[in-house]
């Protein structure tokens, strides 16, 4: 996926804790009994005012990810898409909640492209753009399985920061002023392909000031039309969003403005339950989200051809490991744009993907110098994804977890809000291959399997990650940015089950990712030693540094059990941890 995912609630609850550290500063610490960590301070209040009620992860998820819907606009969502892993500590069993948005029946696979056979201006941009929604229905099908507290308390904490409003950091503020220029004002910026929020009437109408003046940090942004289609979805439950008003509203949005879904995509739309993705490393069991989903697989695949190396004889930062692990991305990511689509259209083989004598074929290839990465691929390449999803993960007293990714894809998804319904619709049709039979080295992917047809999910690189170590959660975790997610997850796993980093400077630590194509190795910041960049380079690597790569809010249990580290990601100024 290219966009924004909503990343970052951890919530832990678990007795015994010894120690009590950084608890009430919301920056990270060791908490006693239960915590949540979230993208916004409110998201990560709202879960943890449900845990003290007595509710269990599953339900400070869900109302974490219903209170981010209205704090961070940018990814938290209604009208997006998701999945969830659940690890049930009584019974042991690892459950995966698909809710991945699905194509339109009127869609094809050339639908976004013009004669000239490329994408049309602003296909990511508008009503049209959107696939039919599945958080809402994710999150009822979660709470129909797994919740424990009734489903009208786990909105009420939303319904109320959308009914009064909440002070807005400073972070929102400069994004809502940059989303709401004038119209069209990114065209001579060669964004017409985007649009923003102050393109579309409804958008204005729903963000913009009252006065019109530019946000500032510690104002109040008051949503009453999402507050008023939350409190039908709390009294009616999640199906009130595909058969109800909600569901009127959305299908007239979409006839009188171009868009594709219909009542009847709605009314059809369906959640799905699967088994995790999971392999083993260094003796601890790695679970992740099936596809649709692809950062499970890519994630899995790469522990497997690492768990043959020695890492740490090396350290973390030698020109060798850096090799060693982004070798290994490039594979899984050939993987990736390969093998992998919806289940329901396309035959995975999962088993080979995941196997550890596979893992061991593609180990055998990493020597001392790098791969070139058309050279992987069995079919032609032609030589010549944003960071706004958000996670968040859940650990209650009983030993259960959830870690969950949801997205709109790109930054406020579609860039247009529901008339009457106060919230943005996604963008993930293009995470759709939208060019049949084109893939070069640009990172453009043409495979079949992520071609676009009717009902169909698209390809996601979400990784929601739940470790288990002696049959207890040892780290919950999960990032948004799009192609990077999966490699910031393999980062913080690293750092923890194969470096023995403390917990924050897990998450602190600088990333690095490669996607296969472009055949480059991105590193994150611009500290990284002359020589190493020179080792690398002599390899055969072709580098860019600089970029910031994920919102990693992590949990992390101490190797006894008996402690709890809230590891907020910041990277993201506003993450913060909640617990007691």
């Amino acid at each position: 996926m290219r966009g924004v995912t909503v990343l970052a609630l951890v919530v832990l609850l678990a007795a015994g804790s010894s120690v009590r550290g950084a608890q009430g500063s919301g920056k990270g610490g060791w908490y006693e009994r239960q915590v949540v960590v979230s993208q916004e301070g409110n998201g990560s209040r709202a879960g943890l005012e449900v845990l003290r009620a007595g509710g269990n992860a599953v339900d400070a998820a869900i109302a974490t990810a219903f209170a981010l819907a209205v704090t961070v606009p940018e990814a938290g969502n209604l009208g997006g898409g998701g999945f969830l892993v659940s690890f049930d500590a009584r019974t042991k069993q690892v459950v995966t909640f698909d809710f991945r948005e699905t194509a339109p029946a009127s869609a094809s696979p050339r639908m976004y492209l013009g004669e000239d056979g490329k994408p049309r201006p602003r296909y990511r941009a508008g009503a049209w753009a959107a696939g039919t929604p599945g958080t809402v229905r994710g999150l009822g099908m979660a709470h129909a399985k797994l919740g424990k507290r009734p489903w009208a308390t786990l909105v009420e904490p939303a319904i109320r920061l959308a009914r009064d409003g909440f002070a807005i950091s400073a972070d929102l503020a400069a994004s809502l002023n940059r989303q709401l220029a004038a119209p069209a004002a990114g065209k001579a910026a060669g964004r017409d392909d985007f649009g923003r929020l102050g393109d579309f009437p409804e958008s204005r109408a729903a963000f913009a000031k009252p006065d019109h003046t530019p946000w500032r940090e510690g104002d109040k942004l008051v949503q009453p039309d999402l507050a008023r289609t939350l409190e039908r979805i709390a009294a009616a439950g999640p199906d009130e969003f595909y058969t109800g008003k909600t569901a009127e509203l959305i299908a007239a949005y979409m006839k009188s403005h171009g868009g594709f879904v219909t009542r009847a995509d709605l009314r059809g739309y369906e959640a799905r339950i699967r088994p995790s993705v999971h392999t083993t490393y260094r003796g601890c069991e790695i679970h992740g989200a099936a596809p649709v989903s692809s950062g499970g697989v890519v994630v899995c695949q790469a522990l497997n051809i690492l768990e043959g190396f020695d890492l740490r004889a090396d350290g973390r930062r030698s020109p060798r490991t850096l090799h060693r692990v982004n070798e290994a991305m490039k594979r899984a990511f050939f993987s990736r744009a390969a093998e992998l689509g919806d289940p329901e259209f396309v035959k995975i083989p999962l088993d080979r993907l995941l196997s550890k004598q596979y893992a061991l074929e593609l180990a055998r290839g990493i020597g001392e110098k790098a791969t070139r990465s058309e050279t992987l691929a069995p079919f032609p390449v032609i030589l010549h994804e944003s960071d706004q999803t958000t996670h968040f993960s859940v650990l209650d007293a009983e030993g259960s977890a959830v870690a969950m990714t949801y997205t709109l894809e790109d930054s406020y998804g579609a860039k247009c809000v529901v008339e009457g319904a106060g919230f943005l619709l996604n963008n993930e049709m293009g995470d759709f291959n939208l060019i049949p039979g084109r893939t070069d080295a640009t990172g453009l992917i043409g495979t079949e399997p992520n071609l676009i047809a009717p009902g169909k999910r698209m390809l996601s690189s979400q990784a929601p990650t739940i470790v288990l170590c002696d049959g207890r959660v040892r780290l919950v975790t999960g990032s948004p940015g799009g192609r990077t997610i999966p490699n910031t997850v393999l980062w913080v796993l690293l750092n923890v089950l194969e470096f023995g980093m403390e917990p924050q400077a897990a998450v602190d630590a600088p990333r690095t990712h490669h996607q296969w194509f472009p055949d480059r190795i991105d590193l994150e910041g611009r500290d990284w030693p002359d020589q190493t960049l020179e080792s690398l380079k002599k390899m055969g690597h072709t580098l860019r540094t600089g970029r910031r790569q994920g919102i990693a809010n992590s949990i992390v249990v101490s190797e006894d059990g008996k402690r709890i580290w809230g590891a907020p990601d910041h990277r993201r100024a506003t993450s913060r941890a909640a617990g007691d």
